[in-house]
Formats: C-alpha cells, sequence, structure tokens
C-alpha cells in the first residue's frame, strides 16, 4: 500500500524523488521520508503527514544526492509517527524503504537483537535494514548483502537499498509488490508505479518475483530467485503525464468520475466496432479456455467484489451460466471443491490487490486451469498470473476512492456474459446486434447521468448534516446500492450501510426515522413496484426517501420523497447508469464536510496487505 521511488543519477535527485512521491502520495500518506548519498554521507529527512510537508524540510536542510530513496507510508506495523517512517537505518549506513508485509520479523527481530542490533521503529521493516547491515559486513558488494537478506524474508515485499560503503550501487528486490525500474540517459531509476518515472523516463522494466537487481548510474543486473541473471524486457509506456495530473477539476476523483464516459468508450471500443471476436476481445487462448465452460467463480474484494456481485446476475441471465462472487480474502482460506470446468475470474483495478491474487494462486493450487482477469494495469501481478486478461482502458486511477475502475469493470463484465453466451449457442445475431448497440449508446447515457450533478449536490448538503444512511437497491441494482454506502462512509465518513430493500422488514427496519435519509436505487425494471412497496415501508415510518429513478417511471416528489430522474431505463446495463449519481453524492457530501477526498483517512489505492 506504500509507495518507494528513487534512482542512481548524474545529478540532484531530490527533486525527482518529491515529484515522484507527490505522484505516489495515493498509495499512503501517513507519513514520507527520503534518504540520499552525497559524497560519503547518508543523510535522511522524514516527517509525519503529506509529501508536501517532507519536501519543505527536504528544502530547510538543503538536501542533495546523486544517489537517493524514497517513501510514502501506510501505517500497518507501527503508528503513524516519525521513528516508524521510512527509510529505516542501520548502523547509520544502510537504508532501505520497504512496500509490503515481513510475515516472520518477529522471529528476524529477536535473532539481530541477539546479535546486538537496536531497535528504534515497531515496523516489519527496520528488520530488513538490519539484515542487510549484517550481511554486508560478511559481503563483497549490497548486492550479494541483499540477496543473501531477502532469502530470509518471508512475506509480500518491494524494497530499495542504499548504503554508505557502496556510493554508486543502488539495490532493489520484489516479492509479491509491485516494482518497475526505468531506464535514462544519465542513471537508472525505480517505483511503485509507473507515474512515478514520467518526469524522466518513459523507457520501462517491469521486475518478476523473485527479481533482485543492482542498479549503477552507467548499468543494470538483475537475477532472479534462483541467482541466475535473467533479462526482463524494456517497454515503452504509454501513460502520458498529463493523465496522472490534476488538470481542471478540484480532485482526482471529481476528474475520474467525469473521466466515465470517454474510459468506457475506449473500453468497449474493440466490441462495438469489431463485434464479439472471442480472440480479439479475450485472448488466442480464448477459444480452447471457454470451450464447455460450465460455471464461473469471481474472486475481488471491495469495489471489484460488488462489480463481479452484478457480473454474477449478467452471466446466469445472459449467458444461463451458474456463477458465484466471493471475497479473495475468505474464499483463500476456506475448503473450497475445485470444478475443472469452471472459469475463474479475478478483479482487481491495480492488479496488485493481495487478497485477490492469493485467492487467484489458491484456486490455481486446487486445481483450476480456467483463469481470467480483468484489470486497469496491464504489467501488474494478477493478469501476468492469469491464462487470460482483459485490460479495462480506464487509465489511472489516483482517487482512494474507485470510480471509472468499477463502471469499466461492469463494461467488461458485460461483455464477458454475451462472449459466454455466444459460445454456448444462446446469442442469435438479432441479440448480438441490439446488445452491441447498446453498449455502443453507454458513454453518452453515463454522460447524461452526469449532467445530474447540480442536482445531486443540493441533496449532498442535506446528508453532510447527517451520521448515517441507508442505502437500499434490489437485483441487479442491489450491488450498486452497496457501491454507494461504501462510497459515502469512505470520504465523508458518515456511516452508510446498504440492503436489499426487501430485508428491510427483517430488522433494517428499526433503525429508520427522521435522521436517517434513505437512499433508493430504483429503475424503472420488473422490482420496481416491488420496491415502492419496501419504500412505503420507510415513508410510513418518518424516514426521508431520496429516490433515484429512470426518466420513464411514475415517481413523483412529495413531502418526504425527494426524487432525481436518471435518463430511461437502460435494462441490462442499469446498474451502469446508476453508479454515477452515488459517486457523486459521496463526492459532494464529502466536500460539504470537507474531508480530503482523494486521501480519506486510514485508507489507500493498491491493497498489497492482507
Amino acid at each position: 500500500m506504500c509507495g518507494i521511488v528513487g534512482g542512481i543519477a548524474g545529478q540532484d535527485l531530490v527533486p525527482m524523488i518529491m515529484e515522484g512521491l507527490r505522484r505516489l502520495e495515493y498509495r499512503g500518506y501517513d507519513s514520507a521520508g527520503v534518504a540520499v548519498l552525497e559524497g560519503a554521507g547518508l543523510h535522511r529527512v522524514r516527517s509525519v503527514g503529506r509529501v508536501a510537508e517532507l519536501a519543505a524540510a527536504a528544502t530547510r536542510e538543503a538536501l542533495q544526492g546523486h544517489l537517493g530513496i524514497g517513501h510514502t507510508r501506510w501505517a500497518t506495523h507501527g503508528g503513524v509517527a516519525e521513528c516508524n517512517a521510512h527509510p529505516m537505518l542501520s548502523q547509520d549506513s544502510v537504508a532501505v524503504v520497504h512496500n509490503g508485509i515481513i510475515e516472520n520479523f518477529h522471529a528476524l527481530r529477536e535473532r539481530l537483537e541477539a546479535l546486538g542490533y537496536a531497535f528504534s521503529s515497531q515496523t516489519d521493516t527496520e528488520v530488513i535494514a538490519h539484515l542487510i547491515h549484517h550481511y554486508r559486513q560478511q559481503s563483497a558488494d549490497l548486492f550479494v548483502a541483499t540477496r543473501r537478506a531477502v532469502g530470509d524474508l518471508k512475506g509480500a515485499f518491494a524494497i530499495a537499498v542504499l548504503s554508505v560503503a557502496d556510493p554508486d550501487l543502488l539495490c532493489v528486490a520484489r516479492m509479491g509488490c509491485p516494482l518497475l525500474l526505468g531506464l535514462g540517459e544519465d542513471g537508472h531509476y525505480f517505483a511503485s508505479d509507473v507515474s512515478a518515472l514520467l518526469p524522466v523516463t518513459r523507457r520501462i522494466l517491469y521486475l518478476e518475483d523473485g527479481d533482485v537487481a543492482a542498479l549503477r548510474r552507467d548499468g543494470l543486473e538483475i537475477v532472479d530467485a534462483q541467482g541466475a541473471a535473467v533479462h526482463r524486457p524494456e517497454q515503452l509506456s504509454q501513460l502520458s503525464a498529463a493523465a496522472v495530473e490534476l488538470g481542471p477539476y478540484r480532485h482526482f476523483m471529481q476528474k475520474e468520475i467525469h473521466e466515465q464516459p470517454r474510459a468506457l468508450a475506449d473500453t468497449l471500443e474493440g466490441a462495438v466496432n469489431g463485434g464479439l471476436a472471442v480472440a480479439d476481445l479475450w485472448g488466442p487462448e480464448a477459444e480452447t479456455v471457454f470451450a464447455d465452460v460450465d460455471s464461473v467463480l469471481f474472486l475481488a474484494s471491495g469495489t471489484s467484489h460488488y462489480a463481479s456481485l452484478v457480473g454474477r446476475q449478467w452471466l446466469e441471465s445472459i449467458a444461463g451460466l451458474p456463477a458465484q462472487a466471493e471475497l479473495g480474502h475468505e474464499y483463500r482460506y476456506r475448503d473450497s471443491i475445485p470444478n475443472p470446468r469452471q472459469l475463474v475470474v479475478t478483479l482487481s483495478q491495480s492488479g496488485e490487490t493481495l487478497d485477490t491474487f492469493e485467492a487467484l494462486r489458491r484456486a490455481k493450487e486446487i486445481g483450476h486451469e480456467r483463469t481470467l482477469a480483468i484489470c486497469n494495469v496491464a504489467e501488474s501481478a494478477i493478469p501476468r498470473a492469469s491464462r487470460l486478461r482483459f485490460i479495462t482502458r480506464a487509465g489511472p486511477e489516483i482517487g482512494v476512492a474507485s470510480t471509472k475502475a468499477f463502471t469499466t469493470q461492469l463494461a467488461a463484465l458485460y461483455l464477458l456474459a454475451l462472449t459466454l453466451a455466444k459460445s454456448r449457442g444462446r446469442l442469435p445475431a438479432q441479440a448480438e446486434v441490439a446488445h452491441l448497440d447498446a453498449l455502443r449508446q453507454l458513454p453518452g447515457s453515463v454522460q447524461h447521468a452526469l449532467n445530474l450533478e447540480p442536482q445531486i449536490q443540493v441533496w449532498a448538503g442535506r446528508f453532510a448534516q447527517k451520521e448515517h444512511a441507508l442505502f437500499l437497491g434490489r437485483g441487479l441494482h442491489y450491488p450498486i446500492a452497496l457501491e454507494g454506502a461504501l462510497k459515502l462512509k469512505e470520504i465523508s465518513y458518515i456511516h452508510a450501510e446498504a440492503y436489499p430493500a426487501g430485508e428491510l422488514k427483517h430488522g433494517p427496519l428499526a433503525l429508520v426515522d427522521q435522521d436517517m435519509p434513505v437512499v433508493v436505487i430504483a429503475p424503472n425494471d420488473r422490482l420496481l413496484e416491488k420496491l415502492a412497496a419496501n419504500m412505503q415501508e420507510v415513508h410510513a415510518r418518518g424516514g426521508e426517501l431520496y429516490v433515484f429513478a429512470d426518466l420513464d417511471s411514475h415517481f413523483s416528489a412529495s413531502a418526504g420523497v425527494h426524487v432525481i430522474r436518471l435518463p430511461r431505463h437502460a435494462g441490462l446495463l442499469s446498474p451502469v447508469l446508476h453508479a454515477i449519481p452515488v459517486q457523486l453524492l459521496a463526492y459532494h457530501a464529502a466536500l460539504v464536510k470537507g474531508t480530503d477526498v482523494d486521501r480519506p483517512r486510514n485508507l489507500a489505492k493498491s491493497v498489497t496487505v492482507e
């Protein structure tokens, strides 16, 4: 969940590291720090809080160095305090930054304390610094010491190390957490995310699990987990610097909400222009993998799990395939029965979500060979571990609360349902044309939903005064109620819960009073009359209803009932449209409350810890 960046070059790297940390701050923002080598000296600056505070401290100390490492932290081991901020030092001669979790750090700490090392933090990272220092005393250089230390670590990590004894060498290692290298004209760089390297290079190498690399100003050496020299292919990043800049928007979340029409159009482009060509959409092995599939298992977490709950219903109604949707962190630890004909689909925005990745690994261990990743980052761990992959084209998502990643995942799941229906002979040509035409119109309909923002702002002003909220939906739209409640509590800190509307009378109705606003996702579908009855249950008990309806529904506003109308009912694609107003409601409620929209407390973007 943390972000790391740095490098070795022929010029002062402090400005590059600070800019890289600013771009990585979405990964963690409890504290930040930087360590540099200049001449024979190791200098470190750390601060609690945001990168801007670290940059100010570095400027006051006139920090500079040709070799440096930086870190922005999401706290796991140890509280938010400067003593727990990275980089961690050992004997004032070795500095380490780390993203991930070292599972055996207690045993390593006891071993190192027995060797005479004193600890100044509660972090698991400090054991890495002391361990590398210990091995450096016995080794020819830092590269050898880092490789030996990595062999002792259990867990998930991306680390970078520098040493006073090796002023022309920087070492990095990866296991289970993202790490990539940048090739520059005058040096080499590393980062958790390509966005951090765009100011200096677009030439990128992606490290594999187990890799350890030695970075020098004029050279690069990589070995794998067995110690064998390996070559990782160079790629030219297509990500533009503008894509990770705020532009005219107030927050990244606002920008990303408004980017959804374009993100959906880009994600759907191959299908709406080329039809449901299996190999083109899903890869050359797709025909083989999809052949005689008899069920689908979705593995995901958080917002991606809510997308899979919608996808499950699409698979069953369109393709006629039984489908399950499970949380990755729960699936991994239960005894499940493998089915060789089942398609296992993982969903993740970053492709580095650890609990989803470990669930995929578990599924493969017990015999699932048909795997598909739906992800927004092509070179991330989950797609690389999957037999098939579909890359959503949402572009970088910086705001912690996911928006465009969610709707593009829904688009991908709809395409999957159509593709499997066609492969099973359940999608006549005329129906295929109709579905693709509906997808072609989807970005425009989303734009119409975005145009409702002024009306939603008015609602948000009322919500910001409340402490609790209830979200209701039925059928395909219950997951959208879940997503709306999640967004509201994530960024506005208003406690919110979501229920299938029919569940009201089985307990949640006890919570309803004039201080509990009730948001209802009310599309003009076959469940509308049932939903209307559930709304009456709320209204009769003094609850205030906020209804997101369709243009062609019969709802009208009255005392205690507020209605905003979306475009005409979009059929099976309606969940995509109804996701937009709940995102806007959460965003504007957070604005009114004055919370940090892009960086909500206690959260971070890429969840690389379990």
